[in-house]
């Protein structure tokens, strides 16, 4: 390891000063902790989202950086491209155009048309390696985990070759475990955030886990060493708030403005932001053999997503698990602009959440009073499960209008969040609540 204090700002602050910093270092589109890496004489493996095997990087002392665009307008990409692209895919070519970011290798996955693309547009603009890892697309075959093991294999020959070493099977258990290690500190903020959602707010969660993407894991897990036995002794006070799921957040990343208005209109116990650095739900063996374990993990251990298809583990069925199993009285659903697997999913989503009250068939079980209920969709739209009231839906907080979005991403830094909603790029219509 090279240097595991690539964000030293935080070590030593109370906890007000470090959600400071983390929050300036996941807005900086300088990305300062790539660049002292780099400095450093380390190497760094770009990957696109969702899910990215971290651990093969890191066991190969390679940086993973989990590229995910930036509030940046795409001036040199935009010639890359078609017009009809989600902005994640432009504003992410952007940064390296732009010498904002330097990577050694970047990897890409066919998750969606203009994802598959993307290395081979990649490819023709930078001379390291472009490649697409092809994570299985039919998850229930059990022919699965023995071929993405072998993807795996594939992909860690190609990442020796820019670390000039040789992965061995000792050094990714011992990957698998500081990344156990790191999935068990998320798992713990979210219990936070689920049972006591007073005490992190969904803007202060979400950067926790953001600077994950962009430190060494050794690091991120002494941050949250630090910092979560700091937000349970907060003497924060529960208020009177609706307890909502966020869902639409897997790949495109709304503006931290938009995600820091959300979170002071209601508690959000339960979302899918960056779901891909906890894809994981559980610990991954170190027994047997590194590659299979966590092959097998992705396909039986992992959360859902638009972009992974699972005959187990149906959509609307899931978002309808999280919301009975987070007790959550609503659910804001949202899909990125030009977004294929979001705004699919999307019409099964609201679908579910749409559906008569008494009809609990396809509702999960578990200790949570809402029931399916009323919910309006257009475009990205927020259901109340079983309820009508206003109290249900979620509200503009300036405007105290009823609102319903869809995203696309530009420059929110010191804008009125607000304005956000009307201007980011998540489409921000008015709408009365249903009667």
């Amino acid at each position: 390891m090279i240097n595991d204090r690539l964000f030293p700002e935080w070590r030593g602050q109370p906890l007000d000063e470090i959600l400071y910093h983390c929050r300036e270092l996941v807005e900086d589109i300088n990305f300062p902790t790539l660049r002292r890496w780099r400095e450093a004489g380390g190497k760094v493996v770009g990957h696109f989202q969702v899910y990215f095997p971290e651990e093969i990087a890191h066991a190969a002392g390679v940086l993973p950086f989990k590229v995910r665009g930036a509030p940046v307008e795409a001036t040199n990409a935009d010639s890359r491209f078609g017009s009809y692209l989600c902005s994640i895919i432009k504003t992410s070519l952007e940064l390296v155009l732009a010498k904002s970011v330097e990577l050694d290798m970047f990897v890409t996955h066919p998750i969606c048309d203009a994802a598959r693309n993307l290395a081979a547009v990649w490819g023709r603009n930078f001379s390291y390696p472009c490649q697409i890892l092809y994570l299985p697309q039919n998850a229930n075959s059990q022919h699965a985990p023995e071929y993405l093991r072998g993807e795996y294999d594939r992909l860690r020959r190609s990442i020796e070759d820019i670390a000039d070493c040789s992965i061995t099977d000792d050094q990714l258990r011992h990957s698998l475990s500081v990344f156990n290690e790191n999935r068990a500190l998320l798992r713990e903020l979210y219990t936070i955030k689920r049972d006591s959602p007073w005490l992190v707010s969904l803007d202060e969660a979400y950067i926790l886990v953001a600077v994950g993407g962009l430190v060494t894991r050794e690091e991120h897990n002494a941050l949250l060493h630090t910092v979560l036995p700091l937000i349970k002794q907060r003497p924060a006070k529960r208020q009177d708030r609706i307890r909502v799921v966020f869902e639409g957040g897997f790949c495109e990343q709304p503006p931290l403005d938009l995600i820091r208005a959300i979170g002071r209109s209601c508690y959000v116990v339960a979302d899918d932001l960056l779901i891909g650095l906890r894809w994981i739900l559980e610990d991954v063996p170190l027994a047997g053999d590194p590659l299979f374990n966590l092959a097998a993990a992705y396909l039986e251990q992992s959360s859902y997503s638009p972009v992974q298809h699972d005959l187990r583990k149906p959509k609307e069925k899931m978002l309808l698990q999280r919301i009975a199993d987070s007790q959550a009285q609503a659910a804001i659903i949202t899909a990125a602009k030009m977004c294929e697997p979001g705004l699919e999913e999307q019409v099964a989503y609201t679908r579910s959440c749409s559906q008569p009250a008494g009809n609990e068939d396809s509702w999960p079980t578990g200790n949570v009073s809402a029931k399916p209920g009323s919910c309006t969709s257009n475009s990205a739209t927020r259901c109340a499960p079983g309820r009508s009231d206003p109290t249900s839906w979620v509200m503009n907080a300036r405007t105290a209008s009823w609102w319903r979005c869809s995203t696309s991403r530009r420059s929110t830094r010191g804008r009125r969040a607000s304005d956000v909603m009307a201007a980011s790029g998540r489409r921000a219509e008015t709408a009365k609540p249903p009667r």
